[in-house]
């Protein structure tokens, strides 16, 4: 049983380990890239406003990836995109409702799903940041938004890293000191049992020696 459960430990305790290293890549890689981490192609995003119920909602994380070939996206696809919302350059996740082409330049009419109206500007081909993939995690952006700042950063993952890594320098030592031990022989084993026998049965005689000397005074 104790096997299983040391066993059932090192497992979660690697799976952990991975989850750290991934969410350190997001937020070192987000910090380099105006807030859009990249994973080999893939971007994580989350959601920030309600804009495109009920495709998916704020808090919600989804992911995105690169968009190679602009010919390739075609209306009702999901994009997601650099534009002026109330005087401040943000990032915006809507769905493709028609395509202008004009002197081989491309630009995006969106909307939101959750919209009346389609966007009021464009998103041209400097603008696009990537295509939805169609994977949504539930609530997960949330998640994600704290681990990103430093009181998540640190308290859900460098303590506990620096925790796990400590560990496994016990076990190291550990391991280490059993190494340089030296190893004891069947033999020398049987003759430290026997030994510890005569010395506890010596003492046992000494204590009935003592109880018989004491009855006889």
């Amino acid at each position: 049983m104790k096997k299983v459960l040391k066993t059932v430990v090192n497992v979660l305790s690697w799976v952990f380990l991975i989850f750290a290293l991934f969410i350190t890549i997001l937020v070192f890689s987000s910090g380099r890239n105006n807030g859009v981490a990249n994973l080999f192609g893939y971007i994580p995003l989350t959601v920030e406003s309600d804009s495109m119920l009920p495709t998916f909602a704020k808090g919600d994380l989804i992911i995105c990836k690169e968009i190679d070939d602009l010919t390739q996206l075609k209306e009702d696809d999901v994009i997601t995109f650099w534009t002026i919302i109330d005087g401040r350059k943000v990032k915006n996740t809507h769905r493709i409702t028609h395509i202008n082409e004009f002197e081989n330049t491309r630009s995006f009419i969106t909307r939101g799903d959750n919209n009346p109206i389609d966007d009021e500007i464009p998103a041209y081909a400097g603008d696009l940041i990537g295509q939805w993939t169609n994977v949504r995690l539930t609530g997960v952006g949330n998640v994600m938004n704290f681990l990103r700042t430093k009181t998540g950063f640190f308290a859900c993952i460098l303590i506990p890293m620096a925790i796990f890594f400590l560990f496994e320098l016990y076990k190291f030592i550990v391991v280490l000191i059993e190494i340089k031990r030296p190893e004891i022989s069947e033999q020398d084993q049987e003759e430290i049992k026997r030994r510890a026998i005569e010395e506890y049965l010596a003492s046992q005689k000494q204590e009935e020696k003592k109880d018989d000397d004491s009855g006889q005074s």
